[in-house]
C-alpha cells in the first residue's frame, strides 16, 4: 500500500471535531456510510446539554402552514421553529447533536425532507439522526415533526 493510501485509511479512524462545541461526529468505517447524518456524536461531561420539544409546521398564530398536504411548507416552518428554538437559548445548528423526525410517508416526504433538512443542519458535520415513519401525529393535518438535543459551550 503507498504512503498514500496508508494515511487515507488512517485518517478514516480519526474523528471529525467540531471546535464550537468540541463534540466528535464520527463514522466508523466498519458501519455503512451514512446519508445526511453522523453514526456516533460524543461530547465532553462540562458542556451545556439542552432538549426542544417536537416542533411542528405551525405558525406563530398557531395554525399549521401551507395548504393542507403541503409537507414541504410544514417541514420548512417545524425547521424554522427549531432554529428559533435554538436562539432562544444561545444556541447555533452547529451545536445539534441529534434530531429525531417524524414523518407520515416516507417514500413520499424523504426526498423533500432531505432538502429541507440540508438548509439548516450542518452538512460538514451532521447530528445523529433517527427518521420515523409514523402513521399520524398529534394535530389533526400534521405531516412532520422534529425534536432536538444540544450540546453547547458552558456559559461563564
Amino acid at each position: 500500500m503507498t504512503l498514500f493510501k496508508s494515511l487515507c485509511a488512517a485518517a478514516l479512524l480519526v474523528p471529525v471535531v467540531s471546535f464550537a462545541q468540541n463534540a466528535e461526529f464520527t463514522n466508523p468505517q466498519s458501519i455503512h456510510k451514512p446519508f445526511g447524518y453522523t453514526h456516533v456524536v460524543s461530547v465532553p461531561a462540562n458542556q451545556k446539554m439542552v432538549f426542544i420539544s417536537g416542533q411542528l409546521g405551525i405558525s406563530q398564530e398557531g395554525k399549521l402552514v401551507g395548504k393542507p398536504g403541503d409537507f414541504k411548507a410544514q417541514a420548512q416552518q417545524a425547521f424554522q421553529n427549531l432554529d428559533t428554538a435554538l436562539k432562544a437559548v444561545g444556541a447555533k445548528w452547529e451545536h445539534v447533536v441529534k434530531i429525531n423526525m417524524y414523518l407520515t410517508d416516507v417514500k413520499t416526504q424523504l426526498p423533500l425532507l432531505r432538502d429541507v433538512r440540508d438548509s439548516f443542519v450542518n452538512t460538514q458535520n451532521p447530528p445523529a439522526s433517527t427518521t420515523v415513519q409514523i402513521p399520524r401525529l398529534v394535530t389533526d393535518g400534521a405531516l412532520f415533526e422534529i425534536d432536538a438535543t444540544v450540546i453547547m459551550p458552558e456559559s461563564k
